[in-house]
């Protein structure tokens, strides 16, 4: 438990392994192709041809510098848990490679943890749908639909279900291919008719995309289309109302400040 580095790799993948363990010396001396910085960070690197996607979870403040490193397994190791989860009930995501944790003061604190999967070949991001003209369009909604139905039936629940972290593709025959990302915040029991509908809440919709997602999600878990409707678009309302408030709040705050 002491040691400055865990980590796990998972079959077929074991010809990663070198690489996974120089993870923190190659972020330390910024390799890779860097596609997001913020909180975490996302670097792609190409390994024998393959192609890499690895995050890298920033530091924990010290408490759970102290969780991590006793009590709660890492968002890395977490991340490749809800994978195989997902993969179990037909749910697709970017096969995850492995991680690797990196602790400090002697392997008694944690410091931080890098997620590998492959990169996903899905070319639509869920926003995509908003800003660029899909002709299956409603078809990727439907399939959003009926895989949170999926998630929910089973009692999992996506914390950020939300436009980033849905990727989708339209295979030959016509049918949708989904994968979901950033799976380290997924909450376990049972998933009601509200708390569903709240979980969609945060995808961005047009008036016939709101109805499909709607008609499509209840008919997946046998409710009443037309509630499951009137509660989409109650949250919606909702976030609008809350987000506007935010904006009057920070314009007030602003003008305070001049």
């Amino acid at each position: 438990m002491l040691h400055p580095h865990t980590f796990e790799i998972y079959e077929p993948y074991d010809h990663f392994r070198e690489f996974l363990l120089s993870l923190p010396q190659r972020f330390s001396r910024g390799e890779g192709e860097c596609i997001y910085k913020g909180r975490n960070e996302l670097r792609v690197f190409t390994v024998n041809g393959t192609r890499l996607v690895v995050k890298s979870f920033g530091r924990p403040h010290f408490i759970n510098q102290l969780v991590y490193g006793f009590l709660r397994p890492s968002k890395a190791r977490r991340s490749c848990e809800h994978a195989h989860l997902l993969a179990s009930l037909g749910i697709g995501s970017p096969a995850p490679v492995g991680y690797i944790n990196v602790r400090t003061a002697g392997g008694l604190l944690f410091d931080r943890s890098f997620l590998v999967t492959l990169e996903s070949t899905c070319p639509v991001v869920y926003r995509d749908l908003l800003t660029q003209h899909i002709p299956w369009c409603l078809d990727a909604v439907r399939e959003v639909a009926r895989t949170a139905a999926r998630l929910h039936d089973n009692g999992l629940l996506h914390k950020d279900f939300s436009r980033g972290n849905i990727l989708l593709d339209q295979r030959p025959d016509g049918t949708i291919r989904l994968e979901l990302i950033d799976l380290n915040r997924m909450r376990r029991g049972p998933v009601s008719l509200q708390a569903g509908c709240h979980n969609l809440e945060r995808l961005p919709v047009t008036p016939e995309m709101q109805e499909v997602l709607a008609t499509t999600y209840a008919a997946a878990r046998h409710f009443e289309p037309q509630e499951c409707l009137r509660l989409l678009r109650s949250f919606r309302s909702q976030q609008h109302d809350h987000m506007a408030e935010e904006c009057a709040s920070a314009a007030c705050s602003r003008g305070g400040e001049a």
